[in-house]
């Protein structure tokens, strides 16, 4: 754990942060925020579903889903549970993946094809998301599925990485 001085004078009663804050090794992106209800007896309960990816820009990358009374509970929540569900990629050159792949999840299907360096990561949506948090620099993908789903073309990206040959 790597510790971080927030700069801001000690004291007895330091303004700001904890002056000690753990840094997170982590970049998070929130990729989806519904608004969800379960109907009961008195009426409609309202709770909040987060979709979060999270990663390290060297190869390490996981999608989260959790529910929440509140928005912030459930983003957290979402990236405890991306951090649990972590996927390792070996980076060719440190830029892009190994080789072209095919993957699908539920009702999306997503291609992911290797570039040449200085090529950029020519990607949309949710796969982008994923693929720049995990460090993919150069690359091309295309969702090939109907679905607007972010969540499941997240997913499916994420079985397309695991595909991946070391």
């Amino acid at each position: 754990m790597a510790y971080q001085q927030n700069g801001q004078g000690g004291g007895r009663y330091p303004r700001g942060n904890n002056r000690y804050a753990v840094k997170d090794e982590f970049n998070e992106r929130v990729l989806d925020l519904r608004r969800v209800t379960r109907v009961v007896a008195g009426g409609k309960r309202f709770r909040f579903r987060a979709t979060v990816v999270v990663g390290d820009g060297k190869g390490r990358v996981g999608v989260g889903v959790a529910k929440g009374l509140d928005v912030a509970s459930s983003v957290a929540k979402a990236k405890t549970e991306g951090k649990k569900a972590l996927v390792t990629l070996v980076l060719k050159d440190g830029r892009t993946i190994a080789h072209e792949v095919l993957a699908k999840y539920s009702a999306a299907k997503v291609i992911l094809k290797p570039a040449s360096a200085g090529h950029g990561l020519k990607a949309g949506g949710s796969v982008r998301a994923v693929l720049a948090l995990a460090g993919v620099k150069d690359a091309t993908a295309k969702c090939l599925g109907r679905t607007p789903n972010k969540l499941t073309n997240a997913l499916a990206t994420i079985e397309a990485l695991k595909m991946l040959k070391k």
